[in-house]
């Protein structure tokens, strides 16, 4: 099946409607708006770069001239912004959010609230801009669309290292944050307008992290082995027009990593586990929340 294909099929057209998409600039992102642009919506890219928001726009106004096109610059590591961001979606009446935004492999520091910097924009800003924009998006018959992980399963959450700011491995720091976004926001209120996705592995700026050696060697045969970005996005853009239990989520077909995408059971934590997230979520929400 091709792409244009499966977009017949999946999808309806999104005229009239107002999509949010953070970290828009990215490999999945980009491929994220030129789909919901070819769908007919309108985007507001939330976005920490004027120049590659700005960008983006220019390739996608060549593309599709009539579209509408709104920008938010937000940094997530700054709390103050993404809490100004929220009151801004929410003035402009958005239909749907598209949570993509995420850093894997950056150097880290402790963001002023007091949670490590990979915990922040990975977990701590997304899950603040869905709590805040879930009864809005909910009211407009809408849904949040969040980006987890396949890394979310390296390792279970540790209470006495929430951010895991004592780990050094990439990998753990950042599947720790994914497992707190996914399971948290199966707690929120109006969950049911969330739906949790993964694109698999896909070759993008995020898997640009090895020593340039190393990434030169490898670059060109994770361009064959996985899928690309354009395809890949599929799964993410599926969430916005399939009706996701709690403790499901979209990804690749095949083992998590190939193929079309599909809605399947998460297993990867169980029910105590769950509880404790949602919880440690709801107290850092609330700390936010009043900072």
């Amino acid at each position: 099946m091709s792409i244009k294909k499966w977009l017949d099929k999946n999808t309806h057209s999104l005229s009239g409607k107002t999509v949010a998409v953070s970290g828009a600039t990215g490999g999945i992102g980009k491929q994220l708006c030129l789909h919901l642009a070819h769908l007919g919506a309108s985007l507001v890219l939330v976005d920490r770069s004027k120049s590659r928001s700005e960008a983006l726009e220019a390739q996608l106004l060549e593309k599709y001239p009539s579209l509408s096109i709104y920008h938010i610059y937000v940094d997530l590591e700054d709390i103050d912004m993404v809490k100004s961001a929220a009151d801004e979606l929410i003035k402009l009446g958005i239909d749907h959010l598209i949570l993509n935004a995420g850093a894997y492999h950056i150097p880290r520091h402790t963001c002023p609230t007091g949670y490590g910097n990979v915990y922040q924009i990975n977990f701590i800003s997304p899950y603040y801009l869905a709590r805040r924009l879930a009864a809005h998006v909910s009211e407009r018959g809408g849904k949040i669309v969040a980006v987890g992980s396949i890394a979310h399963n390296y390792s279970r959450i540790d209470t006495a290292d929430v951010d895991f700011s004592k780990r050094e491995r990439s990998s753990l720091v950042y599947g720790n944050a994914k497992r707190y976004l996914m399971f948290s926001l199966f707690g929120i209120e109006h969950s049911e307008c969330v739906s949790v996705t993964h694109p698999g592995i896909t070759f993008t700026n995020i898997t640009a992290h090895y020593p340039k050696l190393i990434f030169a060697i490898i670059k060109h045969p994770m361009k064959v082995i996985f899928m690309r970005p354009r395809k890949a996005a599929l799964c993410i853009l599926k969430g916005l027009f399939e009706d996701v239990p709690n403790g499901f989520w979209i990804g690749p077909r095949l083992f998590d990593v190939w193929g079309y995408p599909t809605v399947k059971k998460l297993k990867t934590v169980n029910p105590d586990e769950a509880d404790t997230i949602k919880r440690i979520a709801n107290e850092i929400y609330e700390k936010v929340k009043q900072s």
